[in-house]
Order: C-alpha cells, then structure tokens, then sequence
C-alpha cells in the first residue's frame, strides 16, 4: 500500500483496480471534498454535497446542492447513505475527477 499524501485511513481491503489511489498509479491532487452517496452503479458513486451561501440582497441563508460522480474502488466499496471522503484526481471518464479516498461514517452507524 502506498502514501498518497493525505492523512487518510487506509482501507482495510486490497483490490487490482489502476484506478485506486492507494493500491494503483492514481495521484490525488486539487480539492479534497466531503459528502453523501447517493447512489452507486459500477465502479461510479454519486456524491452529493449541501452548500450554505448567503444571499445579500434577502439578508438570509439558501441551500444548494451539487453532484459529483467520483470513481468507487473494490477496497473501499461505499454505499449510499454513508459519508465519505473524495479527492481530485485526473479525468477518470467523462465526468468523473474524483475518487472516494475514505468511508468517515457508514449508513449503519448511529452516530
């Protein structure tokens, strides 16, 4: 397993995948994100994100949403409902630049 630079969890399983960061030739670099999973098919999860922006003109707060598919290796294999962490990588497809780096909460877990 090799150091990719980010104080990360390893994940606990290995995998074959060229595209894992931790077991692969994929570089992490550029933003590090946190969110949901949404969904999952393949080797892609969908990411969802909840921003908070202030809106001026009205003096209040509104929330917005955004998406991001990001690349699911074996070794760490999210589901959806939990909370992981992704990382900026090269462009995997078409619209995938992100890859899931750790779990930080399980849909099971209550807390």
């Amino acid at each position: 397993m090799r150091n990719i630079g980010i104080e990360v969890k390893p994940p606990a399983g290995v995998c074959n995948d060229e595209d894992c960061p931790f077991h692969g030739k994929l570089s992490i670099r550029g933003q590090v994100l946190t969110g949901k999973v949404v969904k999952v098919y393949g080797k892609t999860a969908v990411i969802e994100r909840e921003l908070i922006k202030y809106v001026s003109k009205y003096e209040r707060y509104m929330r917005k949403r955004s998406k991001i598919h990001a690349h699911n290796p074996d070794c760490i294999r999210a589901r959806p409902g939990d909370i992981v962490r992704i990382g900026e990588c090269r462009p995997i497809s078409k619209t995938k630049s992100f890859v899931i780096l750790e779990v930080v909460s399980s849909a099971g877990d209550k807390s």
